[in-house]
Order: C-alpha cells, then structure tokens, then sequence
C-alpha cells in the first residue's frame, strides 16, 4: 500500500536533498595544508622589556610574539606551535625565580604559564635548560600542558631521560572543508656538548649522544607509528664545513658509581 506524500515529508525530502548537495565532497586523496610554527631561545622573555636597561623594548618578550603567532594561525587554515629550546634560563626573571623565588610544588614557570595560554603543541630541549640543575628543570618542565622530548639526552642506563619522540594528534581541515585527523611526530636534539658546557650540573648524572646517531636511531622508531609527518626540533646551529662528531676527543675518566 503506497502511503501518501504530506506536505511536511515533501519539505523535508527538499531539505535534506539540498543539505547533501552543499556538503563538500570528500577526496579520495586529500589535500592538507600544515603551517609550522615554531619560536626558540626564549630565554625567559616574557614581557617586551629590557631588565639589564630598565625599559621597554619591543623587539623581545613572547606576550610581543604572541600578536604574531596570532596573526600566522589566521593566515592558515590548520597551524601548529613548537618551542626549540633554551626557554627557562637568560633573562633576570629566570634568575629571580630560581635564585630568590623558586618553584614550589604545582607552581608553574611564568614563562611555562606564558606558553601554556598560546597551546603550544611540543617543545624540545636547549642546552641553557641545565644552568640551574636537573631538579629545577624538571620541576619547570612539569607545570606545562605540553610535551617535551630529547632523544639524545640519556641517563645513567643508556636509555632517553625525555621522551625520544612524540605523535601529536592534530584536526585539520583538508581543501575541501572535509575534517582529518593528521598524525605528526616530532622528535627532538640538544647539542651533546652540554657535557662541557654544564659539566658541574650534569656530570655522573646524564650522558648525550652525538645529534646523527641519535637521528639514525629513532627517526625510524618515529615513522614506524605511521605518522602523516615528522618534525625534527634541534636546538643547533648550521654550518657548512664538514660533520665532526662531539665524541672526537679523548674519552672521560671513569666516574665511581656512588657519585
């Protein structure tokens, strides 16, 4: 028996018709556009302020980045923020608050708290992140909504005190306005010279690894998780001679167990 078409069922139909019809079509193989943002050395810099001069100075301080970072995620349809390292150490606030202030337990970092309202996505680790110590940098470290990963800072048993390497789940949209979960690892380098550089800090407590190796090692971890993409944060300069490695030198004496 055919049931009679209301009006009511007409309009609907109509509607429903007319919605399938404005919905984009998704692609059989889509296209993701990803800006990369991503800030470095921010060395404590808070607020666009010079401490050593005592006066304002618009060319530093993140809350003066942050309209820029702003402006970058309006320009694209899908963004993600990174930190390259060296941020709890370099200005007099840094100093205040580990010299005179300190962290007590849930307290978080000014700079930490700065970072945290931007949504940054990751972090890796500066070599100026050891100047005040282990325990301080974990304690900083530990007040941030965001990851942190080194995979060539190790501990005593050979194995990354940070985490090697991250997948970041990231919604984006694709060309057609159709949603995506896209799948970005990240994995991080500091420089192994720390070793020199922090000795007193770390010395009998960590070990590094020179930046290739590591690379060699866990960059096929990384890709093994069936990430989209990776990125690779390395707190390092660019030179054009020739790759020397950090281990070229003479070996360190043996360090006795109990130090």
């Amino acid at each position: 028996m055919t049931q009679p078409i209301t009006r009511r069922a007409a309009v609907a139909t109509a509607a429903a018709a007319l919605a399938a019809s404005t919905l984009p079509a998704r692609a059989e193989n889509p296209k993701v556009s990803l800006r990369l943002l991503e800030t470095s050395d921010l060395h404590v810099n808070v607020f666009p302020y010079d401490y050593y001069r005592d006066k304002p100075d618009d060319t530093v301080g993140l809350a003066k980045t942050a309209s820029l970072i702003k402006a970058a995620r309006a320009e694209a349809k899908n963004s993600i923020l990174f930190d390259n390292g060296d941020i709890i150490q370099g200005s007099p606030m840094g100093d205040f608050m580990f010299y005179k202030k300190g962290l007590k337990a849930g307290e978080v970092h000014p700079i930490i708290a700065a970072m945290n309202e931007l949504g940054y996505a990751a972090c890796t680790l500066g070599n100026h992140e050891f100047n005040y110590g282990l325990p301080y940098l974990d304690a900083a470290l530990g007040g941030a909504n965001f990851p942190s990963t080194c995979c060539n800072l190790l501990g005593l048993d050979g194995k990354p005190r940070a985490k090697p390497w991250l997948v970041v789940e990231k919604d984006v949209t694709d060309a057609s306005g159709a949603a995506h979960k896209l799948r970005v690892g990240v994995i991080g380098f500091l420089p192994p010279q720390v070793m020199q550089w922090d000795k007193g800090n770390l010395e009998g407590k960590v070990t590094t690894t020179d930046i290739v190796q590591a690379a060699e090692k866990y960059v096929p971890e990384l890709r093994a998780q069936k990430v989209d993409v990776v990125v690779a944060l390395c707190h390092s300069g660019i030179s054009r001679s020739a790759r020397k490695s950090a281990w070229e030198r003479p070996a360190p004496a043996a360090l006795p167990q109990n130090r």
